[in-house]
């Protein structure tokens, strides 16, 4: 891509010159490109212009190859989240549908994430069994004790839990200016048992639990989030419904699935 991108600019500084010509212009005289450029300033700007464009294309065309080679191979090679004995399923426990994902609670990706799950889940009713699991980045200073309140809610009450995930992802910016004061006070809304709460929010269990689930993000190639896994076909990013709708459909057609 470099060598396109030089040539094409070379070219357009010193016409109608071969490659070969040209790099012995200026092993001979360097100074002939800035030379070239201050007496060709637009038709310079004009080949930046064009190489930028040439290789925007270029690399989009390649992350599509890339993109669709990876799915190829998912089909072939599924990959298999672990969905403990414990696990809290929203949606249908048992759905033929399983999409697992790995967020971070003060990711506004996540958020479109969230939005399209619930989608996802909507328009299959009965079919989808949803995993939520930890992907805290390092870069997000409130993401992790977010997960560790998610996770000691789950503990007392499962639906509570959903809500405070909700709530979270509602309001983003409450999380990221109050923190740990936002998380008690949705707590204390959900009338959990905050004695409770505090002790499993600083246990080794719910530390451990998130700590598995991060670790499973990384085997899997997950860097960022939102990421998810439909019956083994990975997604990473927050793609809209459209999207997890295809795999759906391929799934069907070919086999691996029966809706």
């Amino acid at each position: 891509m470099k060598k396109i991108y030089s040539l094409l600019l070379l070219t357009f500084l010193f016409g109608c010159t071969s490659e070969s010509q040209i790099a012995e212009m200026l092993k001979k005289n360097p100074k002939l490109i800035t030379d070239a450029i201050e007496a060709n300033p637009d038709a310079f700007i004009e080949a930046l212009n064009k190489a930028v464009k040439l290789a925007q294309k270029s690399q989009a065309e390649k992350r599509e190859d890339d993109e669709r080679k990876q799915l190829e191979d998912s089909f072939s090679n599924p990959l298999n989240p672990v969905v403990r004995a414990d696990e809290t399923i929203r949606g249908t426990k048992g759905g033929v549908i399983t999409l697992v994902e790995y967020s971070d609670f003060e990711c506004p990706f996540c958020t479109r994430g969230f939005a399209t799950v619930m989608e996802l889940i909507k328009k299959y009713p009965g079919k989808v069994q949803f995993v939520y699991k930890h992907l805290p980045l390092s870069f997000h200073p409130q993401a992790e004790i977010a997960s560790k309140y998610y996770e000691a809610a789950r503990l007392q009450d499962a639906e509570k839990a959903f809500q405070m995930h909700d709530e979270i992802y509602k309001d983003q910016r409450k999380l990221r200016d109050n923190g740990e004061k936002f998380l008690k006070s949705l707590a204390e809304k959900l009338k959990l048992d905050m004695k409770k709460l505090a002790a499993d929010v600083a246990s080794e269990k719910v530390q451990a639990r998130i700590d598995e689930d991060m670790k499973e993000a990384e085997k899997f190639g997950f860097q960022g989030t939102p990421g998810f896994i439909l019956n083994g076909i990975p997604v990473k990013g927050a793609y809209p419904l459209s999207h997890f709708d295809d795999i759906i459909k391929q799934l069907v057609e070919r086999k691996k699935l029966t809706l």
